[in-house]
């Protein structure tokens, strides 16, 4: 093929309009299955407390004379009484009057745009934060901030470790103490199942309570679904669907939903029941506008909070998972 002499093309033409979409295109995560499940409570101090409370162990030999006198009384037990530090998160934008005032692809407002980037960011830090290993500080004026107990720091009663994991004192005063990972697959010995059916047992045996749903990362979930529970396959003709994925886990005393959480460890499986959990805000997220200082706009994001562990024994983890 040939270009005649003088052609015009857009190699050298001048004054072309960009083509760009009026679309921005963001595929990042927002989902977060344990802050959404949990209930909600407001804190007004920040050390936010409750109090927990458990039957006493039966008694198989509590039988009794006629006409018995009582001289001695049974001894009365006092409800435990826990608490958490609230943790302030944050993020912060400042745009420049300039970048506000001139026209932009995708957006009118690049203050406005920011702002609700942030926001859906925040969301995810707070996830990441409740289902880390972090145990409760009160920090120090001015040097370090407050930080509240996650998960991880409540659940001792109905847990499976790794050799050398070891439990947190199960009042969010020390992390997990992080052990040997291993296998949580079904050739695995023990299995993963085996695991799994061992913490939902010790829940059953030590919760009146059954936990809604086991949560795990993207790699657990695959594993979970290779159960030798979920051995066939079938497919759905209307639909016309292969189905190889567990969703729901049936057990001896219950079943329980399986969820991925992509903020989450990959070596923790929390078995949780939502009832037994709170976020409580001293203050709910809220968007202010800073002092302008210069030519441009500040803006923070802020939300003061805390976790509370209503009763861990209710809940349960398998920890130390490859």
């Amino acid at each position: 093929m040939a270009l005649i002499t003088n052609t015009f093309t857009t190699y050298s033409a001048i004054g072309l309009r960009e083509d760009l979409s009026d679309i921005i295109y963001n595929i990042s995560p927002t989902e977060t299955p344990f802050m959404t499940a949990i209930a909600r409570e407001k804190a007004t101090a920040v050390y936010h407390e409750w109090q927990t409370d458990a039957l006493e162990t039966p008694n198989a030999n509590n039988a009794q004379i006629q006409g018995d006198d009582i001289s001695t009384f049974d001894a009365v037990v006092p409800t435990v009484r826990l608490g958490n530090y609230t943790q302030i998160s944050r993020k912060t934008v400042v745009i420049s009057a300039t970048e506000e005032a001139v026209d932009k692809a995708g957006r009118k407002s690049e203050k406005g745009y920011q702002v609700a980037k942030k926001g859906k960011s925040l969301k995810r830090d707070l996830e990441t934060i409740l289902l880390s290993n972090q145990a409760r500080t009160a920090g120090t004026v001015g040097a370090a901030p407050a930080k509240l107990a996650s998960v991880l720091a409540w659940i001792k009663t109905n847990v499976d470790v790794g050799a050398t994991g070891t439990n947190p004192a199960g009042d969010g005063t020390n992390a997990r103490g992080d052990g040997t990972q291993r296998a949580f697959t079904a050739v695995a010995t023990p299995s993963g199942e085996t695991l799994l059916q061992n913490v939902l047992s010790s829940i059953w045996q030590n919760s009146g309570d059954e936990p809604d749903f086991v949560l795990v990362n993207s790699n657990q979930k695959k594993n979970i679904t290779g159960f030798q529970g979920n051995n066939t396959r079938y497919i759905n003709a209307e639909e016309e669907k292969l189905v190889n994925s567990i969703d729901v886990y049936v057990y001896d005393f219950g079943s329980v939903e399986i969820k991925a959480d992509r903020f989450m460890r990959q070596r923790d499986a929390l078995i949780i029941n939502s009832d037994l959990w709170g976020l409580a805000w001293l203050r709910p997220i809220n968007m202010t506008e800073l002092a302008k200082t210069g030519d441009n706009d500040k803006t923070m994001i802020l939300g003061e909070y805390t976790l509370t562990s209503r009763n861990e024994a209710g809940s349960g983890l398998v920890a130390d998972l490859l």
